[in-house]
């Protein structure tokens, strides 16, 4: 089955466009974790993606699909057993996770990563901007600029910026994380179920925050998310991963309308089984 299922998506992944000026492409990765021991996982299964400037990718799937696995490679976490990974035309396959850092931004389910929390919001943006240094100094230029920026948020931190992050709410955090990770915008923004953990309210905002800032930059993003509907409400186009494999691959104008039981019968046809995540159907 898994043979014929990426059978099909690479057809698509050949013939879905001419260009060559992709943002992403990942040709043929797989990878398998303890190898050829009891303990053995396939986690990722030739899989071949392209991904156009611009393109916002929501990727949903149950535990274990390869979603995140599949970030970590993107990232550099860890190397694929075989196949590529292109940036902007350019080979990273086997970059550092530092270097690649400077080009790629990641949002975690946490909201405690990805920000210092001793540290001011103020330090933290000018960490991000890439202006601070051992023998930098925040200029009151630099702070009229931060609390600009910061009351696009609408959460009040422009007249918080020199309280420690970690004080911070789980939202107010996420979304200073969001902005930080935006403020150069990277050729590659990753967010990994970055709203999980908030609650339904702060999280509403902060995905509409979310794909506010992806329009405006025209970043190319990969979204986790365990809602079906919110798959399907952001972004673009659409991903459904299963057992190492996306088993369907869906893109606007075709996915406008869609329903959430529209996509369960989908992935039901792709993978050869329905859908048993709890936590997805009861999102």
């Amino acid at each position: 089955m898994i043979n014929n299922i990426n059978k099909n998506i690479k057809n698509n992944y050949n013939n879905k466009n001419n260009i060559n000026n992709y943002k992403l492409e990942l040709r043929d990765i797989s990878k398998t974790f303890n190898p050829g021991t009891v303990h053995e996982k396939r986690a990722i299964i030739n899989l071949s993606v392209k991904l156009l400037p611009g393109d916002f990718v929501t990727i949903i799937g149950s535990n274990g699909a390869g979603k995140s696995t599949l970030f970590n490679l993107i990232c550099g976490d860890f190397y694929p057993d075989t196949g590529e990974i292109l940036l902007n035309g350019e080979d990273m396959t086997y970059q550092p996770a530092h270097i690649r850092a400077r080009r790629i931004g990641r949002l975690y389910q946490d909201p405690m990563r990805g920000s210092a929390p001793g540290m001011s919001i103020e330090e933290n943006l000018f960490l991000a901007s890439g202006r601070g240094g051992p023998f930098s100094r925040i200029s009151k230029a630099d702070r009229e600029y931060f609390r600009d920026r910061l009351s696009l948020l609408d959460m009040g931190l422009e007249n918080q910026t020199r309280q420690p992050v970690g004080l911070l709410s789980g939202g107010q955090r996420q979304a200073l994380t969001l902005f930080m990770a935006t403020m150069n915008p990277p050729d590659l923004l990753l967010l990994d179920e970055h709203t999980a953990a908030l609650d339904p309210a702060t999280a509403e905002k902060v995905l509409n925050l979310t794909s506010q800032i992806i329009s405006k930059y025209q970043i190319t993003t990969l979204m986790i998310t365990h809602n079906m509907r919110n798959a399907l409400d952001f972004g673009n186009r659409t991903f459904m991963m299963n057992h190492g494999a996306i088993v369907l691959d869906i893109s606007n104008p075709e996915r406008r309308g869609l329903q959430v039981s529209d996509l369960l019968e989908r992935f039901r046809v792709g993978a050869g089984k329905a859908l048993d995540n709890d936590r997805i159907l009861l999102s």
